[in-house]
């Protein structure tokens, strides 16, 4: 390793610190919904870039008898669309264009004396072959490849809320509850088990209280009046759910609750026991972010409504995803923006901060791949600083390390290289750097928690408050939003649509509209410029879908049926948003929520899967 690392105690056979990567992996629903620049495109993209080549890396660590450990959420949308039939039977088509652009790519560089950018068309020619080869290998099944390193216990597969809804801004708690309890049933019936962990969408946060809506209904009517919310924490609790990932500020902001023990001194009754060695911990400035807590809300009444939290580190996040300050934007690395269309590959390498499009120079897979290393190294002693304060604590620190997956191969291209840099680095200098992998719920299963915390509202977005998904710019959506929230609860309380197959089917669809609607993809879109069109365009297609649907749900319940040109639409619209064949209305229904559902056990451990074989670092 190029850091000099001082070798640190280790108590007994355990390491003396934990590091626990937490990528997240999501989409918008894109299938049926456009294709180019924006739509299934972007699923496309994310498969050859991203998902395919984190397979590879935990194929190659497997096969070297090594974990990256990392928590994975595949989101409940991503799975629907990488099991969507549409999806399986048009990614190959999109593999096979992008191998013949690298081939008529190759020609006019050869032709043109461009040797150099000739060779690297012939690199994607074999990377965008690999993509097939390994898509085939899978059965067209990208999930599959996920399920097997989560059952080999390579990683650990997460969920996240079922359509991505940014969950502190929803109207209800029956809508919060919903997602949840979606996300799960969908997990389930992908993977096969129930999951234990979650990433809340935009790292999201709100603790229960008292809350009124922020903006007024879409038919200028007086919104409902304030209520009692629930926090987050008591929704993940009745789903299951033990963890989730919350950024720096929320941590720093919290305030220290009593623990079970305490409150029994004081003569209230207690609840979930606590170490005291790890109580004492939670004072300890240099653990503050490098410990799980416990998540209560003080006016929720009971610490048994509660969940873990695992803090987001600042001192390696930027490190590893600013592009301005860290890795991505070494000017070896492939640069992300420059093109040549129409295949829209790219050649050209970041050259340096601030270099015009036009002044890129010619990329060189193999001089990055060399940078990856470097910045394995460099990562792993920045992780090594950091817990390195704690490596005498009785009870070790763990940093937690949570990313967009499409960080890793899709924007920054040589990521996934790097992932499987790091676990390397690790593994080869075992003996030297007293730090391993582990997630979320291995640490949970060895280390208690270091006590209780209540946190403000909050996220990992722009001043780490709502203002990206709540604004001049998008508060229009949530007049939307909350009036169909409440819309569904209603109906869903009434006991009619039980009693009818047709009820029942319209109050279903009902429901998936709504997910989408809820979907904190749209505001971001909007919020950032992004695709700022397509986002209107998509929550307006999704208004005007649930609101047909409410309509005809109105006929029904008039007459009893409805027309034929009625039915026309319902199955078009049906067939347009398929998500979650076994949605259930009842989880809209006032009040009602899951009391912790027993757990789907996981299956035993699979043989070992054979992908395309990949070398460990890109070559050209």
């Amino acid at each position: 390793m190029s850091q000099d690392l001082t070798l640190a105690p280790t108590l007994g056979n355990r390491p003396a610190g934990f590091l626990s990567f937490t990528l997240h992996a999501h989409l918008p629903w894109v299938v049926n919904h456009g294709t180019w620049p924006h739509g299934i495109e972007w699923l496309h993209e994310a498969a050859a870039e991203t998902y395919l080549p984190l397979l590879r890396v935990f194929a190659n660590l497997e096969r070297d008898g090594i974990a990256l450990h990392c928590n994975l959420d595949l989101s409940p949308i991503l799975l629907e669309q990488l099991a969507h039939p549409v999806f399986r039977a048009d990614f190959p088509n999109y593999i096979q264009r992008k191998i013949v652009a690298a081939r008529e790519d190759e020609a006019y560089f050869h032709q043109a004396g461009e040797e150099h950018l000739a060779e690297t068309a012939r690199f994607w020619q074999r990377f965008y072959t690999s993509a097939l080869d390994d898509f085939a290998q899978l059965g067209q099944d990208i999930i599959s490849g996920f399920r097997h390193f989560h059952e080999s216990g390579l990683i650990n597969l997460i969920t996240s809320a079922a359509t991505h809804a940014y969950l502190p801004l929803l109207g209800t708690d029956e809508s919060v509850r919903a997602q949840l309890r979606t996300a799960v049933a969908t997990h389930t019936r992908h993977l096969g088990f129930t999951p234990r962990g979650i990433w809340s969408p935009e790292c999201g946060y709100r603790p229960a209280g008292r809350w009124s809506f922020p903006v007024a209904s879409v038919d200028g009517s007086t919104p409902p009046s304030a209520f009692q919310r629930i926090g987050i924490e008591q929704a993940l609790c009745e789903s299951g759910i033990d963890y989730f990932v919350a950024d720096t500020h929320l941590i720093e902001a919290a305030e220290r609750q009593p623990t079970p023990n305490e409150l029994s001194a004081t003569g209230l009754p207690g609840g979930i026991p606590l170490d005291e060695k790890s109580e004492r911990l939670t004072h300890a400035p240099h653990r503050q972010l490098y410990q799980p807590y416990f998540v209560t809300s003080p006016e929720s009444g009971s610490t048994c409504e509660t969940a873990t939290v695992f803090p987001r580190d600042p001192r390696t996040g930027m490190q590893v995803w600013s592009h301005d300050n860290g890795y991505p934007g070494d000017a070896n690395y492939l640069d992300f923006n420059k093109k040549r269309f129409p295949g829209g590959h790219r050649y050209w390498r970041v050259t340096g901060p601030h270099v015009d499009i036009n002044d890129k120079l010619p990329y060189s897979p193999n001089h990055a791949a060399e940078r990856v290393q470097a910045h394995a190294s460099h990562f792993v002693h920045l992780v090594y600083e950091a817990l390195k304060p704690g490596f005498n604590d009785a009870v070790p620190p763990i940093l937690t390390a949570p990313f967009d997956a499409d960080l890793f191969g899709h924007w920054w291209f040589e990521g996934a290289q790097w992932l499987e840099a790091v676990a390397r680095v690790l593994h080869d200098y075992r003996g030297q750097v007293p730090i391993e992998l582990i997630s979320c719920a291995q640490y949970l299963e060895s280390y208690p928690r270091a006590g209780f915390l209540s946190m403000p509202q909050g996220s990992w977005g722009a001043e780490g408050n709502d203002q990206v998904w709540l604004n001049a710019e998008t508060s229009w959506t949530y007049t939307h939003i909350y009036a169909a929230e409440i819309a569904v609860r209603d109906l869903a309380t009434s006991t009619r649509w039980r009693a009818s197959a047709l009820g029942t089917r319209l109050l279903k669809q009902l429901c998936r509209e709504l997910l989408l609607l809820e979907s904190s993809d749209w505001q971001s879109l909007i919020t950032t410029g992004a695709a700022r069109d397509y986002a209107e365009r998509r929550f307006l297609t999704h208004n005007d879908q649930f609101n047909e649907v409410k309509d005809i749900y109105a006929a029904w319940q008039a007459e009893d049926r409805i027309s034929p040109a009625q039915e026309e639409r319902l199955t078009a619209i049906e067939l347009r948003d398929s998500i979650f064949p076994e949605i259930d209305p009842a989880h809209w229904i006032e009040g009602a929520h899951a009391t912790r559902p027993e757990p789907v056990p996981e299956p035993p451990a699979a043989a070992p899967v054979q992908l395309h074989p990949v070398a460990r670092t890109a070559k050209a």
